[in-house]
């Protein structure tokens, strides 16, 4: 597997401040095998793009916003391909001189690859929209962290009710887990029209002023 280069960071800085004291990073969707090349342009990335913006747009001026790039479309099963890659986004952030404090906004497979990339000290929250959870997914990490879940209840390509177990599992083992199941909710963040929108920035807004100390 061909690593980021120089040329093709994993970290996508929408604002990056001289001297961060925070991160907040997005990582969009994508399919559970595809070793196809991610593309900025596919739906799912486009997906994301309100929620980026808005975010950078509210956040503090002190406050990094970016995304991770994948590879990879796909999950593709124990190699993890955008775990990976939101590792390495994770060490592209700056140093002052440790790693700055960080909250990761994953959207269905995105949502997977952030709950696990959580394990790293400087990941101090996670927001999970409509977010892939196959049983057996680790929640150990988790324990003294901060995740906010939030789920459509008609949601079809991921499943609420598996949602609801992570949380609670999550919980049970030390996270300070929440989760809301949006009535009427879909995968695509589409419906109902303006909950999503109205919600994520708001919560991220929270979460920068909550943010747990590291486990």
């Amino acid at each position: 597997m061909a690593p980021h280069t120089t040329h093709s960071r994993a970290l996508l800085a929408r604002r990056a401040p001289d001297r961060p004291v925070a991160a907040v990073l997005f990582l969009h969707g994508g399919r559970a095998d595809s070793r196809a090349p991610s593309r900025p342009w596919h739906l799912a990335a486009l997906r994301m793009h309100p929620f980026v913006r808005a975010v950078a747009a509210a956040a503090p001026d002190d406050v990094l916003v970016g995304s991770v790039r994948y590879r990879m479309r796909g999950w593709n099963g124990p190699d993890a391909d955008p775990l990976r890659d939101a590792r390495q986004a994770l060490a592209e952030l700056p140093l002052r001189p440790a790693a700055i404090p960080t909250i990761l906004v994953g959207h269905s497979m995105g949502g997977r690859a952030a709950l696990r990339a959580a394990e790293a000290p400087q990941v101090r929250a996670v927001l999970a929209l409509a977010p892939w959870c196959p049983d057996g997914e680790p929640v150990a990490h988790l324990r003294g962290k901060r995740v906010v879940v939030l789920h459509g209840d008609r949601d079809r390509v991921t499943d609420p009710r598996a949602s609801a177990s992570f949380t609670h599992r999550a919980r049970s083992a030390g996270a300070h887990a929440d989760i809301t199941l949006v009535p009427g909710g879909d995968h695509a963040m589409l419906r109902p029209t303006t909950y999503w929108h109205r919600t994520v920035p708001p919560t991220i807004a929270t979460l920068l002023t909550t943010l747990p100390p590291p486990a």
